[in-house]
């Protein structure tokens, strides 16, 4: 036993020191050589998980079949050489381009948005991801969420690893779990662009030792690294040079700070300003909506709205335990107005024309939280 104890607190102590520069961790991580092992097969267990947070699917979690009927018209067989050799012909010559804005980076791909639509299903296909929700009509697209689960590498602990994983037969962190929302729009001369947003979730122990120990969902800090990978993979998958992509994520861009100020509006209702153009403000607004997955029921990019369905703080907790959080959403408008040449505003629209107090509240939290995603 004191044996087994002397391993633990050795092997704990090495794993710290390799973790403790994690400025050299993340040098150390080149882009086409992180190891992502997203596990299809299995199953995320039936946990507690916090009431205003989705629950992945826990019967038969994470299976393609389950969503076949609903997006097979749109993903590219891979099952025989004659559709691998069509999918090569789409691909040969794509020109893929990265591009920045301050905080955005989404990608051009000279291909009409249907086919780039049908690739990024396959492109998740291939990673043993599941569609949950597929809305061409507004060029939305999210996964479900699927196990990543992260070990302490081999290199970091050496054969003391070894003998720990012998000893007790289990993992060395609780499970991560992922999904990627991805945004397609139209660009001029018949070219796409794509915006790749990535949302974690890790399982967390309450109560630790205690009679009433369990673990839970909790939201996990978005990991760059991992998403900024699977960015590079997909614009590998879409027909980009590999060296060409490598140069156009990692060479050193200056992020132009957006300046963004939360006003007060008509009718006490809040408004947000923007030194943009409209074109711009309208993919930043896109952007943070995506950055806090946010439901995105439809938009309209010649008026300028987005139409939002999302829960008051007020209606979560209990009500959404019963009812579900879809149940409890309620639908908004956001409007992107220019007003001279670098100036936008961004506007909140409550459809019922009721004038709540608790919605005229809402909507500074909800554009002040927007705001939030340019500091």
């Amino acid at each position: 036993m004191i044996k087994i104890l002397t391993i633990i607190l050795l092997a704990f102590s090495l794993a710290s020191c390799f973790s403790s520069n994690p400025e050299k961790q993340k040098s150390t991580n080149i882009l086409g050589k992180k190891n992502i092992q997203y596990y299809s097969n299995k199953t995320v267990s039936s946990l507690k998980i916090p009431p205003d947070l989705t629950k992945p699917n826990s019967e038969n979690a994470f299976k393609i079949s389950e969503y076949v009927q609903d997006v097979k018209e749109d993903i590219v067989d891979f099952s025989n050489n004659e559709s691998k050799n069509n999918v090569a012909n789409i691909l040969q010559n794509t020109n893929v381009k990265l591009k920045r804005l301050g905080q955005i980076r989404w990608i051009i791909v000279d291909k009409k948005p249907d086919e780039v639509w049908n690739l990024a299903k396959s492109f998740f296909k291939s990673h043993g991801f599941a569609i949950k929700k597929a809305d061409k009509n507004i060029g939305v697209m999210e996964t479900d969420f699927l196990e990543n689960r992260q070990e302490i590498p081999d290199e970091s602990v050496g054969f003391i690893r070894s003998m720990l994983k012998k000893a007790f037969k289990a993992r060395y962190a609780l499970p991560t779990i992922d999904k990627y929302r991805v945004r397609i729009e139209p660009a001029d001369n018949d070219k796409t662009e794509v915006y790749f947003t990535l949302k974690s979730m890790k399982e967390v122990i309450t109560d630790a030792g205690g009679d009433t120990e369990n673990t839970i969902w909790q939201v996990r800090d978005k990991d760059e690294l991992l998403e900024t990978e699977m960015l590079y993979r997909f614009m590998v998958y879409l027909g980009s040079d590999r060296a060409k992509a490598k140069v156009q994520i990692t060479k050193s861009q200056d992020e132009k700070k957006t300046n963004v100020k939360l006003l007060d509006g008509v009718g006490g209702y809040s408004k947000l300003q923007f030194s943009l153009s409209r074109y711009e403000t309208w993919e930043y607004v896109g952007w943070a909506l995506d950055q806090m997955d946010i439901d995105i029921g439809d938009k309209d990019i010649k008026e300028g709205s987005f139409y939002i369905n999302v829960a008051k703080d007020k209606d979560k907790g209990i009500l959404s335990r019963i009812f579900g959080k879809d149940a409890i959403k309620k639908s908004y408008q956001i409007i992107v107005k220019q007003i001279s040449s670098n100036s936008t505003d961004v506007y909140f629209n409550d459809l019922t024309d009721k004038n709540e107090q608790t919605t005229i509240d809402f909507s500074r939290k909800l554009l002040g939280d927007i705001a939030g995603q340019f500091k």
